[in-house]
């Protein structure tokens, strides 16, 4: 029995990002195409299938513990950053400084998908929403490097505005201009949730 439910309109790829290496800085480069491969985007730094785990992980793990990558692709929405950069009073955010691999438009809410949510293009290539994607110093500090006196006021109006990773299910290529069929999983609520 399927459990995928395809939203009824498709987004749309607006650009694609990539950065080779950790070492070139924070801010990626756009680039017309991307190979989507299992251990993630072809030649950008963060494929790979394992990784070290970080702070969003210490609850679990010791940093630096090696860890399957589920943060493969980090994906943006155009509609988002413009609220955002609304919220900040600012004329606009690039999507590089949010460390995107992938903007995207036409989904409503985009960062606010359900883990385990399809994203599919025209090449078959599929990646799967792993979950939110917070705001953190790290692109407070590039947003003030365009816009220093909005510095301290970026986590706040990036909340729930900075998009997801996803780590690639099928490989592909995606193209900027592709559509994107969204296919979203059940929406069950768990009933034993401790209440925070």
């Amino acid at each position: 029995m399927p459990l995928l439910t395809k939203l009824p309109k498709p987004g749309r790829v607006e650009m694609l990002l990539q950065r080779p290496s950790r070492d070139a800085g924070f801010e990626k480069a756009a680039t017309a195409r991307v190979m989507m491969r299992f251990e993630g985007p072809e030649g950008d730094c963060h494929s790979g299938s394992n990784r070290p785990s970080d702070s969003r992980t210490l609850q679990l793990y010791a940093r630096n513990t090696d860890i399957r990558n589920v943060r493969q692709v980090t994906v943006v929405s155009v509609e988002e950053l413009e609220a955002t950069a609304k919220a900040l009073g600012i004329p606009r955010i690039e999507p590089s400084w949010f460390g995107a691999n992938m903007v995207v438009s036409g989904v409503p809410d985009f960062t606010l998908l359900l883990p385990s949510t399809r994203l599919q293009f025209p090449s078959g290539a599929t990646l799967v929403v792993d979950m939110e994607n917070l705001p953190c110093s790290q692109i407070a500090h590039v947003v003030a490097q365009h816009h220093p006196d909005v510095q301290f006021q970026v986590v706040k109006a990036a909340m729930h505005r900075r998009g997801v990773t996803a780590w690639i299910e099928r490989e592909g290529e995606v193209k900027a201009g592709d559509s994107m069929t969204v296919w979203l999983p059940p929406n069950r609520p768990y009933p034993h949730m401790p209440v925070l």
